[in-house]
């Protein structure tokens, strides 16, 4: 299978139409097995993936020097093609609590010297903070990013989990190839007035958590006992009555896919890529078997009919429960 590829947006470069979400190997979904970590990263280059999506605060560095070892044990070709994105301003302490965003410019540029080491790269591909620092205006952190630029530091500037206001300044201050934010059948606040201003703008969208965070992956079950320090032990949308009521819709998805002969994580990737050739969707696919699966949504067709059902299964607004526990959603945008 040749790879196919689309563009970030109007000033953003050509990635593979999808991207490879590297977190879990890291932080936030239990204990990761490092070999396969690794290989599974060498099996999506292989692949013909290009985008490589980081953060570094996932596992406090340990997914950029993750990514970095990867990087530097693959072939020259397949190294040369990747593209890597990291998002920075996150803070935590040694328990591995989160203690709010910085964006200040000076903190800009010391958390992309420490990411260029880790990574062992000369330039970051697309760089972008994870969350809005509310003390910091946005035209000062996109303008620290934007003399980065100037000096082939980093090559194009993102935005992540913001509204349609601060898209706006940010793209009045500087070039922004793309918004990075979470998107799935399950989670489509975007549409209303975010995707809309970023089509408006010309900035391509890199959608996350296409499979719910394996809510929707059809893999995940009611009685599933989650490891120590997963964040779906806090979501709310894996408690109680809103887990029963989410794997329903599940169910009523999988009907649709065994119609199909296909998975319930391929028909959902399937339903983002459709969604417009600006959106390229981030698999957070930590096994090369998960991998191989997410791949398989490429030679998914989905017809009028199709999306059809999938509207009737999983209509929009069907999910029970935030995407985030309270505390966690004063950080994201709307």
């Amino acid at each position: 299978m040749t790879m196919p590829t689309r563009t970030l947006g109007t000033t953003g470069p050509q990635v593979s139409a999808l991207g490879l979400g590297c977190m879990g190997m890291s932080a936030l979904y239990g204990e990761a097995d490092r070999a396969e970590s690794l290989a599974t990263l060498h099996a999506a280059l292989e692949a013909g993936v290009t985008l490589l999506d980081t953060g570094d605060f996932y596992g406090m560095g340990h997914n950029e020097l993750l990514i970095g070892e990867a990087l530097r044990a693959a072939p020259a070709a397949r190294r040369e093609q990747a593209l890597v994105s990291v998002k920075f301003g996150a803070l935590r302490d040694p328990d591995g609590g989160w203690s709010g965003y910085d964006g200040r410019p000076a903190a800009v540029k010391n958390f992309a010297a420490y990411s260029l080491q880790r990574l062992g790269v000369d330039h970051i591909d697309v760089y972008r903070i994870a969350r809005l620092d509310p003390d910091v205006p946005i035209e000062e952190t996109v303008g620290a990013i934007a003399e980065l630029v100037e000096k082939g530091y980093v090559r194009h500037i993102g935005l992540s989990e913001v509204g349609a206001g601060t898209i706006r300044r940010a793209a009045a201050t500087a070039a922004i190839s793309d918004l990075q934010i979470e998107y799935s059948l399950l989670s489509r606040g975007i549409e209303d007035e975010i995707l809309p201003t970023t089509r408006e703008l010309g900035i391509g969208i890199t959608a996350y958590g296409v499979l719910s965070r394996g809510l929707i992956s059809g893999h995940f079950t009611a009685d599933r006992q989650l490891a120590p320090g997963d964040f779906r032990a806090m979501s709310p949308r894996f408690q109680g009555d809103n887990l029963r009521h989410n794997l329903n819709l599940v169910e009523a998805l999988r009907k649709i896919a065994e119609q199909k002969g296909v998975t319930v994580a391929q028909i959902a990737v399937a339903w983002v890529l459709s969604r417009g050739a600006d959106i390229v969707p981030l698999v957070g696919a930590r096994r090369r078997d998960r991998l191989t699966e997410a791949l398989g949504a490429l030679d998914v067709t989905l017809d009028a009919a199709d999306l059809a059902a999938i509207e009737e299964a999983v209509p929009a607004g069907a999910a029970a429960g935030a995407r985030y526990p309270a505390a966690q959603l004063t950080h994201v945008e709307r």
